[in-house]
């Protein structure tokens, strides 16, 4: 019964992302993604002749060229050919390429699951260089903006869940190695893995009271869990409550591998000299993956105090979007419209009434991708959007690795790293624009509550690093990826 209405449910939505895509980019994305899916995973890795952890990387067979019937093959050499994913040619001859290397299969949701999958994947490439790596997503949102990733041999959409495809897949990838991140269960991927006895692991896991797996409807769910060697969970809790269900052994603490992720880029910081320039010597609020609800709440305050310089980086970056922007602020100007010499004349700000040219934009709009982790190296006060809608707030990680105060709206319980943040002084919860301001005025003119404010975020995020040592940790002890 259970498996029967999560049949329907798989059905029900591809159906539902097929008429979506017919308005929807992402939906449309989604689906087009797809439509070669197979063809583009036979091109890149075909039927990999895998020999598990303990094979070596490659072999090469070299065989005759072809030259007509006369210089037909022999059936060992064609069979090598068929299973042969990498075909190169030498002198007269053809070098075939029997690909031995383990391969490591990691998926993410979307880009926020790849984040904090990127310690361990970059952890793997450097203590396996010989493992290929394969990145898959389910999202677009994560895909278009991963899709050229340097750290992964191969990135591509997972395929829709289904029995038939997770054999097909699996079959033509022949993982030795397979670890999904945080949450996204598929039953059909994760039983065939069981089947095949692949080792899995589950990494920055995290699991609520509130989750199918503990209510008596979620017999489905505990078979997906029970496919898994190993599952590694962000707290306390969430292996206590996995305890309720007979998940003891196999569970381990490891924190949250996106405290190793915004360490690392926290310390490999590159200034940006446009930024910089524009911040200059004033007092910097950075507000970052806002939504409209978000950039209501401070507007007022960005518009009555021009001395403060306000930074931007929406997480809808469309048209229409930045456009509205524009139109609550004052005084804004776009990052792609700053000049590239610091030292030249700012662009006259946008207004909706004519100013004085001897008005500066104090808003900044960020309209590009891949930039905001940077920003908040830059801020007094940091604000993290998302947490006035219904999935709320986005990653308070990256504004408080700086040691800065984190400001973010009220719906924020899901999230354990914003609620201990709050706990510990370095988050800060707003309901209204009022209380933003109050917030706001509090931390810039209380030097000594900016400063705890700032020790708490930064501590609390040193404080909790390691996660990706202890993922390594279990894969050298148990030798998942070596002989």
């Amino acid at each position: 019964m259970h498996l029967f209405i999560y049949n329907i449910f798989l059905f029900l939505y591809s159906v539902g992302i097929r008429i979506t895509s017919l308005w929807n980019p992402k939906a449309r994305k989604w689906r087009e993604g797809r439509l070669h899916i197979w063809e583009e995973i036979q091109s890149a890795i075909g039927n990999r002749q895998t020999a598990g952890p303990a094979a070596n990387r490659s072999q090469k067979v070299v065989i005759a060229p072809k030259r007509g019937k006369a210089g037909a093959e022999t059936g060992e050499q064609k069979q090598d050919e068929t299973n042969s994913s990498r075909l190169r040619d030498a002198t007269d001859a053809q070098a075939l390429t029997i690909d031995h290397s383990p391969l490591v299969w990691m998926h993410c949701s979307s880009l926020g699951e790849f984040e904090q999958g990127r310690p361990v994947m970059e952890a793997i490439r450097q203590q396996y260089p010989q493992a290929k790596i394969l990145l898959t997503f389910f999202s677009p949102s994560g895909y278009e903006v991963r899709k050229n990733n340097s750290g992964a041999d191969y990135v591509m959409y997972l395929p829709m869940d289904s029995k038939a495809n997770a054999r097909k897949f699996i079959s033509l990838v022949q993982p030795s190695l397979v670890i999904w991140i945080k949450y996204e269960y598929w039953f059909y991927y994760l039983t065939e893995l069981k089947k095949k006895q692949i080792p899995l692991l589950l990494v920055s896991g995290i699991f609520r009271q509130d989750q199918p797996f503990f209510k008596w409807y979620g017999r489905l769910h505990w078979y997906m869990l029970e496919s898994f060697n190993h599952l590694f969970v962000q707290t306390p809790r969430s292996k206590q409550l996995l305890g309720t269900i007979g998940f003891n052994n196999n569970v381990t603490i490891s924190g949250d591998t996106r405290f190793d992720r915004v360490v690392q880029i926290a310390e490999q910081f590159q200034p940006i000299d446009k930024i910089a320039h524009f911040c200059g010597n004033s007092v910097v609020v950075v507000a970052g993956s806002t939504w409209p609800e978000d950039e209501e709440e401070m507007d007022h305050y960005a518009n009555t105090h021009p001395e403060i310089k306000f930074i931007i980086a929406p997480h809808e970056i469309n048209e229409d979007h930045l456009k509205e922007i524009e139109k609550l602020f004052k005084h804004t100007v776009r990052f792609s419209r700053l000049p590239d010499n610091p030292e030249a004349p700012r662009p006259v700000p946008r207004n909706r009434q004519p100013e004085s040219s001897a008005q500066k934009p104090n808003v900044l709009i960020i309209d590009n991708i891949g930039m905001l982790s940077k920003l908040y190296k830059y801020a007094t006060i940091t604000y993290v959007g998302g947490g006035f809608g219904d999935d709320g707030v986005h990653n308070v990680l990256e504004a408080a690795v700086y040691g800065k105060p984190v400001v973010f709206g009220p719906v924020y319980d899901k999230y354990i790293e914003a609620v201990e943040l709050v706990e510990q002084g370095g988050g800060w919860v707003i309901d209204t624009a009022l209380e933003l301001e109050k917030v706001f005025t509090h931390l810039i003119e209380d030097t000594s509550a900016w400063q705890k404010s700032c020790e708490a975020a930064r501590n609390y995020v040193y404080n909790n690093k390691g996660a990706t040592n202890s993922v390594m940790q279990y894969i050298q002890e148990n030798r998942l990826l070596t002989s």
